[in-house]
């Protein structure tokens, strides 16, 4: 299985337009980070988890121009900001990109992209299957993969992460629940978000928290991902974390 980091800032991305903050003004590669997304790859499959505002570019960099799904982990508009870029990918493979996320994120995806599903489309423009998970589902199948949902949440908002096969993605989390930390044992590489060291809001890890979940789920490697400019320079951090922890950094590409 290979994997891609097409991006691993949060919401802003860094750098933030106008800031003046040192990681912001960064030479170092590492340090400029596009919004929270990864690419997945196996037996000639590819499936995308979510579909920020830097889709395009991302694709693009990457060299990509197929995608067999798209797995959502929720409605925020860093995470499903470029759908309407699917439009060359559906030239490319001549047919809808299957769509996959709770009824709440489909529906927020149909009102945000009104257009791309209507019934009297005019133009050509984005097409999707959408299929909407329930979250207790143990699994669900997309070419012949079992995809795991995982529960967690984000502030009060329930969202999902994934795991396939030994290899798991989650962002956005403020807390796991210990039904999720189950179903992750076993992972042999866990990807985890992180905001900063002393977190200002609830709504993300701090790092001792995080480091102590993956304490508790014990995979062999996990990368740090949605990473903030506050966060310090990447290089430092590195030099901080534990052998079994890294940063993930844009462009990273491991294979499970």
């Amino acid at each position: 299985m290979k994997i891609t980091f097409l991006g691993t800032g949060t919401s802003q991305g860094i750098p933030i337009i106008g800031s003046k903050h040192p990681v912001c003004l960064s030479k170092n590669s590492k340090d400029k980070r596009l919004r929270s997304s990864i690419l997945i790859e196996k037996n000639q499959k590819k499936f995308l988890i979510d579909c920020g505002p830097d889709f395009r570019y991302q694709m693009l960099r990457s060299h990509n121009e197929k995608l067999n799904a798209i797995f959502m982990t929720h409605e925020h508009q860093d995470h499903i900001g470029g759908l309407d870029d699917i439009r060359p990918i559906n030239f490319n493979m001549n047919q809808p990109i299957p769509i996959y996320g709770l009824h709440r994120v489909i529906k927020n995806i149909k009102k945000r992209f009104f257009y791309i599903f209507s019934e009297n489309k005019k133009s050509n423009i984005s097409s999707f299957s959408v299929h909407e998970l329930d979250e207790n589902a143990k699994f669900f199948l997309v070419e012949n993969f079992k995809i795991f949902p995982l529960s967690i949440w984000h502030g009060p908002l329930p969202i999902l992460g994934f795991r396939i096969e030994n290899f798991a993605y989650i962002t956005d989390a403020s807390s796991i629940p210990s039904r999720t930390i189950q179903q992750l044992k076993g992972v042999s590489i866990l990807v985890l978000n992180i905001l900063r060291k002393v977190s200002e809001n609830n709504f993300f890890f701090m790092l001792s928290e995080t480091l102590n979940i993956i304490q508790k789920i014990k995979p062999q490697k996990t990368y740090l991902t949605h990473i903030s400019h506050t966060f310090g320079f990447h290089e430092e951090i590195e030099k901080l974390l534990p052998k079994y922890v890294c940063l993930a950094y844009d462009k990273l590409i491991i294979h499970e």
